[in-house]
Parts: structure tokens; C-alpha cells; sequence
């Protein structure tokens, strides 16, 4: 259990990282193309890579369905639309504000399960999403902040990246759930590739950006980002449970904010806190009432 623990904890602080590390990296000059690139690029290679080491250790490899394939693929390409929206929007934005825009995607996959199910949310998480919209006023500066946190167009890029979020986590236990994790994320990232590499072809690969600092981002964003989470996550979260697991992730948003404030010398105000800790609450209580709702209705089965 507390191995499952500590797991999905450092997952989602791996996820809390990478705002800040792509912020360097666009200090020192590289695009978005090449930052989102290099990270699918580098995360597919290392993923693969762990695949076929464990075919061949295994020497009977459980073969991959064509049409499972296919569809782990195809669904990969929402991962690569909220890294390229994500990092777009950490272009013009603050990335405490990035952070809290993506952080939507919790009410936005409330909203989004209520019209697949054709049923209205319960009161707690209707009074969640008035908790995490409250925090995000309070921690997202609506009342403090210049003009200059204000970008439009950057805040219109996190809240479609909260919304292609919310959309990949609907749609993720779609396919692929008999697969190895390895295998599984590999898939998926691939598509990733497919849909960034058709909006910015990998001109890095041969341009020298590489060999210029690129490679070390690359590396770096494709470990915390599409590497660590999804293994840690996979392993982890049977130990946990969803309900647990999902308490545990929210972790990535106090790193994000913490680390822009360390690293980036980003002004991080005590009301920003407090939102940041309104939000944290919300989630945490929302996730412990879904985890005894449900421990009571299996209880209730059981008898």
C-alpha cells in the first residue's frame, strides 16, 4: 500500500514539474514545436525502447491486436493536443496561472460524465466545482494581478488544454486496459507523435537544436512528463484505488505553484495559496466521499 502510495504521489509531482522546465526552456530560445516535439520524440523512444526489452526477456510476448492498436493510437493524438495547448499557453502566462487553467479539467470531466451518463451531478460535486472555481479566482489573481497575467489568448489555450484533458481521461479506459502499462503508454504517446510531428514537423531532429541544449529538455520533459507519470500511475494506482489515486494526484498542483515560485522567482502571494489550498480541499473531499459512497455500496453487495 504505501509503496502504491509513494508511486502515485512522485507521478503527479513529476506532472507538477514541467511547467517550470518549459518555461527554461523557452528562456533559452526554443519554440514550441521543438519543446513538444522533443518531448513525444524522446518519451516514444524510451517507451518503445522498455517494450521490446521486456519481449525479449519474456520470450513470448503477448501479441497487440491490430484494431487495439489502432485505437490507442488514435486516442494518443488528445495527449499530443494537451501537451501543444498546455505549452502554448505556458508561453504567455505566468506558469502558477498555467497550472490552475489545466486544473479545470476537474470540473470540465464532472460536466462531460454527467452528459455521457445523462444524469445530473450530486450535490458534493456540484458544491466541488463552486469550491475549485472559488480557488481559482483567489490563487489565480483575478483581483490583484496586472494586465500582463492577462493574456487572452494564453488563457484561452489552458482552459482547452483542461478540456482536451478531460476528454482524454473520458475516453482512456476506452481501450487498451488488458495491455501492459509499458505498452499501453507507448501506444498512446505514439499518437501523440502523429499529432504534434503533422503540426510541427520534427525539423530538430537535423537543425542542430539538439546539440544546442534542446536534447537536455527533451530528455528531461519526456521523463517527468510521458515517461514517470503514466508507469508510476499504472503501477501504483491498483495499490491505491481510483478514489486515493485521485486525492494523491492533485499533489501536481501545489509543485507546479511551488516550483515556479523557487525556480522561476515568480511572485506567489499568500491569497494565491489559500486558493491553491481552497482547490486542493475540494478534490480531496470530493474523492473521500466517491471512495466511502462506494466502500458502503460494496459493503451493501456483499451483505
Amino acid at each position: 500500500m504505501f509503496r502504491g502510495i509513494l508511486l502515485v504521489f512522485l507521478g503527479a509531482c513529476s506532472f507538477g514539474i514541467l511547467s517550470t522546465f518549459v518555461k527554461l526552456a523557452y528562456k533559452e530560445g526554443f519554440s514550441l514545436g521543438e519543446v513538444t516535439g522533443s518531448q513525444v520524440f524522446f518519451g516514444a523512444v524510451v517507451l518503445w525502447s522498455v517494450v521490446l526489452l521486456r519481449q525479449v526477456v519474456r520470450k513470448a510476448p503477448k501479441k497487440v491486436k491490430a484494431k487495439d492498436a489502432l485505437k490507442l493510437v488514435a486516442m494518443g493524438t488528445s495527449t499530443g493536443l494537451v501537451s501543444l495547448l498546455y505549452y502554448k499557453c505556458v508561453q504567455t502566462v505566468p506558469a502558477s496561472i498555467a497550472i490552475l487553467l489545466l486544473m479545470q479539467f476537474t470540473w470540465m470531466s464532472l460536466v462531460l460524465e454527467s452528459i455521457r451518463k445523462k444524469k445530473l451531478p450530486s450535490a458534493i460535486q456540484l458544491l466541488t466545482v463552486l469550491f475549485i472555481l472559488a480557488g481559482t479566482v483567489l490563487a489565480g489573481r483575478v483581483f490583484s494581478a496586472g494586465a500582463e497575467d492577462y493574456d487572452l489568448a494564453g488563457i484561452v489555450y489552458g482552459l482547452l488544454a483542461g478540456f482536451s484533458y478531460a476528454l482524454f481521461l473520458l475516453i482512456n479506459n476506452a481501450a487498451g486496459n488488458h495491455l501492459h502499462p509499458t505498452t499501453k503508454s507507448a501506444l498512446l504517446l505514439t499518437g501523440a507523435c502523429v499529432l504534434i510531428f503533422s503540426v510541427f514537423p520534427p525539423v530538430f531532429l537535423t537543425s542542430g537544436a539538439l546539440a544546442n541544449g534542446l536534447f537536455k529538455w527533451g530528455i528531461l520533459l519526456s521523463l517527468f512528463g510521458t515517461v514517470i507519470p503514466p508507469l508510476f500511475f499504472a503501477y501504483g494506482i491498483p495499490h491505491t484505488g481510483l478514489g486515493l489515486g485521485a486525492i494523491l494526484s492533485a499533489a501536481e498542483l501545489p509543485v507546479a505553484v511551488l516550483m515556479s515560485s523557487i525556480i522561476l522567482q515568480e511572485q506567489v502571494s499568500l491569497l494565491q495559496w489559500t486558493g491553491v489550498a481552497v482547490i486542493l480541499t475540494a478534490i480531496v473531499v470530493s474523492n473521500y466521499y466517491t471512495m466511502l459512497r462506494n466502500k458502503t455500496a460494496l459493503q451493501h453487495r456483499e451483505a
